[in-house]
């Protein structure tokens, strides 16, 4: 498609040929998956010849690992809102937290399914592992909270709680949200993830 067509002239005329291309690849993960589509199509998506992409990026991985880096910026964003430094106290925090994760994969299946499911390499990009580390930190920040009123020698490593509520969270949105197997269980993925996340910390004796 010749890049003078109308939306390629309003992608130009803004300076924001970079935005139309992740709005394309948005569009099309959802729609075929993170591997389902070539970046001759993100280009035609979005209204621009094939060559047009890379003036920016340099093939189809690197325009995913954009998608994948703006989607853990609002993710880390919604998460570190959500936990609110921890108030009105630290267990509802931490709960709102893991809403806050079920509702980001709810709302913004693209930019998730980028994150997580494209085989994008976080250790492999700075930004990415900087962003990613930021929402991680949340979590553990949350964990060292709730384990403050324990003696230090019963507190369990506040990234080993971290990995496994993230774990636990992306587990239930896998199996229980977005369409999946489990979506037709007599519980709901939040109740699911709630309930899941409490018996956990019971269990670790970081809650009554």
């Amino acid at each position: 498609m010749d890049e003078k067509t109308a939306s390629g002239r309003r992608s130009y005329h803004h300076g924001n040929l970079r935005q139309a291309l992740v709005e394309a690849t948005l569009s099309l993960i959802e729609a075929k998956g993170p591997q389902g589509f070539t970046l001759a199509e993100a280009a035609r998506q979005a209204g621009v010849s094939a060559a047009a992409p890379y003036r920016h990026f340099r093939g189809r991985e690197e325009l995913i690992e954009e998608v994948a880096l703006r989607g853990f910026e609002m993710f880390a964003d919604r998460l570190e809102a959500a936990f609110n430094n921890g108030r009105p106290s630290v267990l509802s925090a931490f709960m709102a937290t893991g809403r806050a994760y079920l509702d980001f994969a709810r709302e913004s299946p693209g930019y998730y399914i980028a994150m997580f499911e494209s085989g994008v390499s976080i250790s492999g990009n700075s930004e990415l592992a900087m962003v990613t580390e930021r929402a991680m930190g949340v979590l553990r920040r949350g964990a060292e909270m709730l384990a403050a009123t324990l003696p230090p020698e019963r507190r369990p490593p506040a990234g080993m709680v971290a990995n496994h509520v993230w774990a636990l969270s992306h587990g239930v949105v896998e199996l229980f949200s977005r369409g999946a197997p489990g979506s037709r269980a007599p519980y709901s993925a939040d109740e699911m993830l709630e309930s899941g996340t409490a018996i956990y910390l019971r269990g670790l004796g970081l809650i009554p």
